[in-house]
């Protein structure tokens, strides 16, 4: 008698993604892998969402199609409300504005049975690939997530929570999803699970495709909601403390942090230049060679060569140099990318001052600095 499969509940939450909702829905229906159900969260939408989503409700079908709905509690409460009505012995998560390839569920149950002693499998996680709309922000985007999984090895350190999927009761065992994370609700559970034994398998062949970030407000959005939970993440799981892998996804983000300062460094070091040359009458070249003022000119030419390596060399340089490819070279272009990367680095810099915020009043799933702490 062959071995039966095992249940797997597939989740989705969504607010206020009235437009992505049926082709995600239809990607998750159309999954080869059984048995098989869905349950799918309504966040406190008020764009029609919830109605749309209730349309889909169906507890009598092959795939059985659950439809909960809450009040605007954010993504880590909707997780662990469908986390506690599902009836999977694994429960896969993944994101209203993905679309999983029919195999997706079928490729990481393939990837459940461990291939040596060491291995604890209490999660899986597939691949996401970034859709391009064309312009530079959804193509830099592409590239990015591209290349962070092109180098990333079978036991990783993050189930991404767009492609993954979990063993249900050692998911409550260590207390799930909760609710007062704000975002890298995925990150924070797969450090939980990996400090208590687990181990998380990466698996290439279960692929998901999100659609493209075209807007580069929301992708400057996310950006900063990233740094803001990665706050959080750092001051809970500090590189001394953590088991297993480390951080295998941060990516990019690193060295674009360095932008801004760069920006910042070579203004304030070009000041004292333009000062002298705006207030001097008699300014010449010869006189400023002199100066301490041309001193610091030089620093700022130095800073921005720096600049151009990091923009052009090293992991961000691949990114733009791909994402720039996939469209045409011109001054235009180039002008974007510099645009778009300062923003990021900006963006950053917000997202790290409203976690240190956090982590000072102990908001947002931070654990207090003074005082009781959360568990």
């Amino acid at each position: 008698m062959s071995e039966q499969k095992p249940m797997v509940s597939v989740t989705v939450c969504v607010r206020n993604g009235i437009d992505w909702i049926d082709e995600c829905l239809e990607s998750l229906v159309s999954q080869t892998y059984r048995p098989l159900e869905i349950i799918a969260i309504d966040d406190g939408s008020n764009d029609g969402s919830k109605e749309k989503l209730l349309k889909w409700a169906d507890t009598e079908s092959e795939v059985p199609i659950h439809v909960l709905t809450q009040d605007a509690k954010g993504l880590s409460a909707g997780r662990q409300l469908a986390v506690k009505q599902a009836k999977g012995e694994w429960i896969a998560i993944t994101d209203i504005d993905v679309r999983p390839e029919p195999d997706w569920v079928n490729n990481m149950i393939l990837e459940i049975k461990p291939i040596d002693e060491d291995e604890n499998i209490v999660a899986v996680t597939g691949r996401t690939i970034f859709e391009h709309g064309g312009d530079i922000v959804s193509r830099v985007r592409s590239v990015e997530i591209e290349t962070k999984y092109r180098s990333r090895p079978r036991r990783t350190s993050l189930a991404n929570g767009p492609c993954s999927m979990f063993k249900r009761d050692i998911l409550l065992e260590i207390g799930g999803f909760n609710p007062l994370w704000y975002h890298a609700e995925d990150m924070e559970v797969s450090l939980r699970l990996i400090a208590e034994g687990g181990s998380i398998i990466y698996a290439p062949n279960a692929v998901v495709r999100h659609v493209p970030e075209v807007e580069s407000s929301r992708f400057l959005a996310k950006r900063r909601r990233d740094a803001r939970a990665h706050m959080r993440i750092i001051r809970h799981y500090p590189r001394t403390k953590r088991k297993g892998p480390g951080l295998d996804f941060i990516g990019s983000s690193t060295i674009v942090l360095t932008i801004f300062p760069l920006w910042i460094m070579a203004f304030i070091s070009g000041i004292p230049f333009v000062f002298s040359y705006l207030t001097q009458e008699d300014w010449s070249w010869e006189m400023a060679k002199s100066r301490w003022q041309t001193q610091l000119l030089l620093a700022t030419g130095v800073l921005m060569l720096l600049h151009e390596f990091i923009l052009w060399r090293g992991p961000l340089g691949v990114v733009n140099r791909g994402a720039i490819k996939q469209g045409k070279w011109s001054i235009l272009t180039i002008y974007k990318v510099r645009n778009l990367t300062l923003r990021w680095s900006i963006a950053l810099w917000q997202g790290l001052f409203l976690g240190f915020t956090d982590a000072l009043r102990g908001a947002n799933g931070h654990r207090k600095m003074f005082g009781k702490k959360l568990k």
